[in-house]
């Protein structure tokens, strides 16, 4: 049974894991083939590397997969090949094979045909169980299903992130509201203009937010900005008008001399900031009004920090809305918070056991909040 995993873990200089949320994630589907005893031959990518780059090897996770299995995963120096072939032929019942990093050869980012039948070959049956590849059309992600006509199928981690997120966006409870921020509009304009015509309430934070705050003609010091984006910004404030949607958008700002923990501190409205000075949270007010409108939510989405939640001067306004989230979770709110800053977020407060589902997927969860067929699901579905 041929595994398409997303274990494109961060490792330390001493090739440690850092975080190992991507390999538990895929536990469920795993323990399950183990379970049923199957012959598991896991891909996956590593990295973005140039050819072969020690680095990047997927052999720094293998103890680390044999000691959360505890079974036996032996490691493939390459991922096709005739001695692939032969460790197939060696694996028993319920063990596993790891295959190298499938990024070393450049025709898995080119969805290469032939590359992805070769891939193909090695097994009798395809699971995908990479959410966080899925929007990717990549050899091992979409191409490849095609080789599988009668046996492919979603991991259980993969099915669960598509019926999460169509439990959001497609059946949500009312009040719907999508909390969006991080630092750019340009990388969630269609994400924003999508959710426009489904969500009650959207919340804008983080750095974004001072482009809207200049398109409103505010002062914002230093604080980052999109200047070609500020038209962008006014023709969402004047779209949010004629929808039955709420646009809220920061009222006060935290800002910084310096991006430092250890810089002077002062606060200010969002739309006058002190020259000299950078907006790196949101403020009281602004937390106060969007946890008012969280906490009272049956379905939120959360895609991006209020401000820099790295810094403890700067995670007030983040840490706030976590809360909320929590907050509104346990009173029975469906909440789904997805991409690397909001989880990592999530994960630095101890929130992670306190909302209804954590994505594992950035990039394909916004594709999907865009109303974008994700290449890995569709290969399954078609």
């Amino acid at each position: 049974m041929l595994v398409r995993v997303d274990f494109n873990v961060p490792l330390d200089e001493d090739f440690n894991i850092i975080d190992d949320s991507r390999i538990k994630a895929a536990l469920p589907t795993l323990n399950k083939l183990i379970q049923d005893k199957a012959k598991i031959i896991l891909m996956s990518h590593l990295g973005r590397p140039k050819g072969v780059e020690s680095k990047f090897s997927l052999s720094h996770i293998v103890d680390y997969l044999r000691s959360i299995l505890e079974v036996n995963v032996s490691f493939s120096e390459n991922c096709i090949g005739e001695k692939v072939m032969n460790s197939i032929k060696d694996l028993k019942n319920g063990e596993v094979l790891l295959l190298e990093n499938l990024r070393f050869h450049k025709e898995e980012k080119s969805g290469d045909y032939n590359f992805a039948k070769q891939l193909s070959n090695l097994a009798d049956v395809y699971v995908n169980d990479a959410f966080g590849a899925a929007h990717r059309s990549h050899a091992s992600t979409s191409i490849i299903a095609q080789f599988f006509p009668k046996e492919k199928y979603f991991g259980l981690l993969l099915k669960n992130e598509v019926e999460s997120l169509e439990k959001a966006l497609n059946s949500p409870k009312k009040p719907f509201t999508a909390i969006i921020g991080g630092s750019k509009i340009s990388g969630k304009i269609d994400v924003i203009t999508s959710l426009l015509d489904k969500v009650d309430n959207l919340i804008i934070g983080g750095g974004m937010a001072y482009t809207f705050a200049k398109a409103m003609g505010g002062n914002i010091g230093n604080s980052l900005i999109e200047l070609d984006k500020i038209d962008l910004a006014k023709s969402i404030i004047n779209k949010v008008k004629n929808k039955d949607v709420k646009l809220l958008l920061p009222i006060d700002s935290v800002n910084a001399s310096v991006f430092s923990n250890d810089s002077s501190v002062c606060f200010s409205k969002i739309t006058d900031v002190q020259d000299g000075y950078m907006g790196l949270d949101i403020g009281e007010e602004s937390t106060r009004l969007f946890s008012e409108v969280i906490e009272r939510s049956k379905t939120i989405i959360w895609n991006g920090p209020m401000g820099v939640f790295e810094m403890s001067n700067f995670e007030k306004g983040t840490k706030k809305i976590g809360e909320s989230i929590c907050k509104s979770t346990k009173n029975g709110a469906f909440s789904l918070v997805g991409g690397g800053d909001s989880v990592a977020a999530i994960k630095k407060f101890g929130m992670q056991n306190q909302v209804s589902y954590i994505s594992t997927g950035g990039g394909a969860m916004l594709e999907y909040l865009e109303g974008k067929d994700l290449p890995g699901v569709k290969a399954i579905i078609n």
